[in-house]
């Protein structure tokens, strides 16, 4: 039982420490109780927690909408719709991109084209995007009507005038073991969709908030896409809390009488909520404050000069990962187990484990991170022998 954080350090409840290998499952930012972003929790809770978003809005949803689209290059996304995890954050996207077209003159763009190996969340539209059966559960006939393709160049012959929209994993799919893109395919992929007219949709969930070495990852090449979901690490770890970014082109398409109907209908309970808005304006003040993308750099190189030689290793940003060939299917999970004992935690994807630590990880953390990940692989894999 894990039952207290400071930085990047967890402890349990016998007391001992662990370094936060994988960020809490991939949000934590800034580390464990930051001072910055307790303090805005606790202002805020001296206010008011949580009010209804639906048919209302708040003065620190307001704020984070306008700070989240200044991130934006080229002010090409002007808005932004809260929800409450990655899922919905691709629901909202998915839905919003179908309804533009029905109501808006091409009711034909009804398919989605998905890749092979994603993962776009467990809601079961989103889960329909996904191109691992594994987390679809016993059943996969469900869902929107998708076409599953493993590279740019299978867009070649495709009737683009039934494609509603495009989804990708920006530069690397997470739970496909850390699979990387080829360097130009992102840019390549926006291309067609601009040649097309097809909306871009892309699910920085994992990879935003500085996770690739930049604020998002479609900055490492120039593109700007439809729809921004961003979740996870928005908060800096802190609270569920999602927001789908999208063009002025795509809000306008919604407008109309309401007995129209062209209202999105799409809102939770907690969308918007006030604690999770100030949460996220204090993880982007940290961001600002600490100067924490222009400290990464060295932390990136770093990570690859001690791990550069494990097995597979790949490496985007500060997401770190090794392969360990076995027919073993459990070898990452023994790895990581061990792991524990030597004071890191983190967890396997498959036979992949991950170093994914939060932001705020010094040169140091990382130094006894990959020692701690080395020392677990060799007594593994000596007991193999």
């Amino acid at each position: 039982m894990l039952v207290e954080g400071r930085g990047c350090t967890l402890r349990d409840q016998f007391g001992n420490e662990y370094l936060d290998g994988n960020g809490s499952i991939w949000t934590n930012v800034h580390g464990h109780n930051h001072p910055t972003i307790n303090a805005a929790i606790i202002e805020q809770l001296g206010k008011v927690a949580h009010t209804s978003f639906l048919g209302f809005t708040h003065e620190p949803a307001i704020r984070l909408a306008k700070e989240l689209v200044d991130l934006v290059p080229n002010g090409k996304l002007t808005r932004a719709f809260f929800t409450d995890n990655g899922s919905t954050a691709i629901e909202s996207a998915v839905r919003m991109a179908l309804q533009y077209w029905k109501q808006n003159g091409r009711p034909q763009r009804d398919t989605l084209i998905a890749f092979d190996r994603a993962y776009h969340g467990d809601t079961l539209g989103a889960a329909s995007l996904g191109g691992i059966p594994l987390f679809k559960g016993s059943g996969n006939d469900f869902g929107y009507r998708v076409i599953s393709i493993s590279s740019v160049e299978e867009l070649t012959g495709l009737d683009a005038n039934r494609i509603a929209a495009v989804i990708i994993e920006p530069l690397i799919q997470g739970s496909a073991g850390m699979r990387l893109w080829p360097q130009g395919m992102l840019k390549a992929l926006d291309a067609w969709c601009q040649t097309q007219d097809v909306f871009l949709i892309l699910d920085e969930v994992m990879t935003g908030f500085g996770r690739t070495g930049k604020m998002f990852a479609c900055e490492h090449e120039d593109v700007v896409p439809d729809f921004l979901c961003l979740a996870k690490g928005i908060t800096g770890g802190y609270l569920p809390f999602a927001a789908t970014l999208t063009s002025e082109r795509v809000f306008e398409g919604f407008l109309g009488e309401p007995d129209e109907g062209r209202t999105f209908f799409y809102g939770h309970s907690y969308a918007g909520s006030q604690l999770g808005c100030a949460a996220a304006l204090a993880s982007l003040r940290v961001f600002r404050d600490e100067q924490v993308l222009e400290q990464l750099p060295a932390k990136i190189a770093r990570l690859r000069e001690l791990m550069g030689d494990l097995p597979r290793f790949r490496q985007c940003g500060m997401i770190a990962a090794m392969t360990v060939d076995s027919p073993d299917l459990s070898m990452g999970t023994k790895v990581c187990l061990a792991a524990r004992k030597h004071g890191l935690l983190t967890r396997p994807v498959g036979n992949t484990i991950v170093l994914m630590p939060p932001l705020c990880v010094t040169l140091e953390e990382i130094e006894r991170m990959v020692a701690a990940l080395r020392a677990a692989l060799a007594e593994i894999t000596a007991m193999q022998r």
